[in-house]
């Protein structure tokens, strides 16, 4: 089951409006916020057993606020903000987490940031499709039992 049915349409709406808190958009190194659609996707997509945890810190946040995140005025959102990060324990060090996690994955933030789009291992080394000679020395060893606990 998806995040996105587990979550509240103003959970939802809360999550997008402390991304983009948490990391806005800048024109400066041409990055999106992490309110971004795609990047809102990958959160809702890959929250997993964090579910609970986001669920518990956007309920935090909404009785902190005491209505929609994005209905409130700038100074008085950054109050909230303030007094979340204060109070929020593990749910609210949960949500930042998942938040920074889908953004740097994201392509257009890992090119802003000069990394390449691969893994970095083999090191520029590009080895052919179903060339395993690498796993040579490893089946050259002999096999190693032990007794199971």
């Amino acid at each position: 089951m998806s995040a996105d049915s587990q979550l509240t349409r103003v959970q939802c709406s809360d999550l997008r409006t402390i991304a983009a808190m948490i990391v806005p958009t800048s024109d400066e190194y041409k990055v999106p916020g992490a309110d971004d659609p795609a990047i809102q996707a990958d959160i809702l997509a890959t929250l997993g057993r964090d579910t609970k945890l986001v669920a518990a810190a956007l309920d935090h946040l909404a009785r902190l606020a005491g209505q929609p995140l994005a209905e409130l005025d700038a100074a008085r959102r950054d109050a909230v903000a303030q007094q979340f990060r204060a109070t929020g324990g593990a749910a609210a060090a949960t949500l930042v987490r998942v938040v920074l996690q889908c953004y740097y994955r994201d392509d257009r933030v890992l090119r802003s940031l000069g990394l390449e789009l691969r893994a970095p291992f083999p090191k520029g080394y590009v080895l052919p499709d179903g060339d395993w000679s690498l796993l040579d020395p490893v089946k050259a060893r002999s096999g190693t039992l032990r007794r199971a606990p």
